[in-house]
């Protein structure tokens, strides 16, 4: 019997294309929104996630707080970690390894354009870490030795036509930087990340000396020994770094962070960003849901005379009542298909010209069964309780009034 309503239901549905197209339109343009915002929303989840996997899980970082606030070189001199911090750090327990960066904004010339761009100051004898964390791989040459003088490892974006100068650069280029002349010695293989595509690494010494920065250091990324626990020997590294420079808990002036934190923070405020979209597509869901009950309200008026014959001819309440109820919800789940494709092909466009155009991997669609699932059980329940107050209108009509009217 069942199989019957949904066919009648059906058959109301194409007979009125124009109506039910028209009906459907809040819910798909709704629900395609809805599966862009969490499909992209999920893979960049994934995509930064994976970004910290590659740090390992055997690594913690230091900064100040004036950086977390504002930028590198942000606040006064008090509040900046300098090597005096990275050699007390160096020799406290637990600590296999460390390697230290400086950050800082340069003036970039080649074959007479300028750019301003962001550049690292770090040792050369300090990479292992730097490298280990696949912030950056060698695409082409080599990274700075601690004998080099005036050379620089660049992002892949400079071995690129039109994407930071006009000209690409090769190995062996002369570029200036803040007015000195430095040979490039390599390339990194593309991270995905404009900032880290984009950016120089020269040799720490040369770069506080061209970028006017005396001791200020930006960033300290740890290695724990081998069986340590991280988080165990990041809190004793906290605490003692704290007694080193003379601080309490209320007054420190740094932060210590592992990856397993800083992953946390950004998918909360990836998933409160992600809630809030989604809540604003909601609504143009929930002028869909209204759209559906006033269909169903107006087929009921048109319907009449055809439900008092139904009823006159044996239909309960109930069958009324079904008919209604699950039009009401093919509204909804055709309206879910439309949206859920519309939506994945949004998402790809958008994958597409972040990858194409802004040259990041981290915008990645991410569609998960659950997610598709979810988006088409959602349209046909919304479709579904929208038509829950028409169809019980329709199952009250009087049988003969209905066979009278007009």
């Amino acid at each position: 019997m069942k199989s019957e309503y949904f066919k009648i239901a059906l058959k109301n549905l194409t007979n009125r294309k124009l109506r039910s197209w028209l009906t459907m339109l809040g819910i798909f343009i709704s629900i395609a929104t809805i599966f862009t915002l969490v499909s992209l929303s999920l893979g960049l989840q994934g995509a930064i996630k994976e970004q910290f996997d590659i740090l390992g899980a055997d690594k913690f970082f230091i900064m100040p707080k004036a950086m977390m606030a504002g930028g590198p070189g942000s606040g006064g001199e008090s509040f900046m970690l300098t090597e005096k911090d990275v050699d007390a750090v160096e020799n406290m327990n637990g600590i296999k390894d460390l390697t230290y960066y400086t950050i800082g904004n340069i003036k970039a010339e080649f074959r007479g354009e300028t750019k301003y761009l962001m550049a690292v100051g770090i040792p050369p004898n300090r990479m292992d870490i730097f490298v280990e964390t696949g912030s950056w791989k060698v695409m082409e040459g080599r990274f700075p030795k601690m004998e080099d003088k005036a050379v620089v490892f660049l992002g892949s974006d400079f071995k690129k036509e039109n994407i930071i100068f006009k000209k690409a650069l090769n190995l062996g280029d002369k570029i200036e930087i803040n007015g000195n002349s430095f040979k490039v010695i390599g390339f990194a293989e593309p991270i995905g990340n404009p900032s880290d595509d984009s950016n120089i690494l020269i040799p720490l010494e040369e770069f506080r000396i061209i970028a006017n920065i005396s001791e200020r250091v930006d960033m300290i990324m740890l290695q724990v020994q081998d069986g340590e626990n991280v988080t165990e020997v990041s809190q004793n590294v906290e605490k003692d770094l704290r007694k080193e420079r003379g601080l309490t808990e209320k007054t420190q002036d740094f932060t210590v962070s592992t990856p397993e934190e800083l992953l946390k923070s950004i998918q909360t405020i990836l998933g409160i960003i992600t809630a809030f979209l989604a809540g604003i597509a909601g609504i143009s869901l929930l002028v869909g849901a209204i759209g559906i009950a006033n269909t169903m309200y107006t087929s009921i008026l048109e319907r009449t005379r055809e439900i008092g014959v139904m009823k006159a001819i044996g239909a309960k309440n109930s069958d009324i009542a079904w008919i209604f109820l699950i039009e009401s919800g093919l509204l909804g789940l055709v309206g879910g298909i439309i949206g859920v494709i519309l939506g994945y092909g949004l998402s790809k466009t958008i994958e597409y010209i972040a990858i194409n155009q802004l040259n990041t991997t981290l915008l990645q669609v991410a569609t998960p069964f659950y997610l598709i699932f979810g988006c088409l059980f959602f349209g046909f329940a919304v479709g579904a309780i929208s038509g829950v107050l028409p169809a019980i209108q329709a199952s009250k009509t009087n049988v003969v009034d209905a066979l009278r009217y007009e």
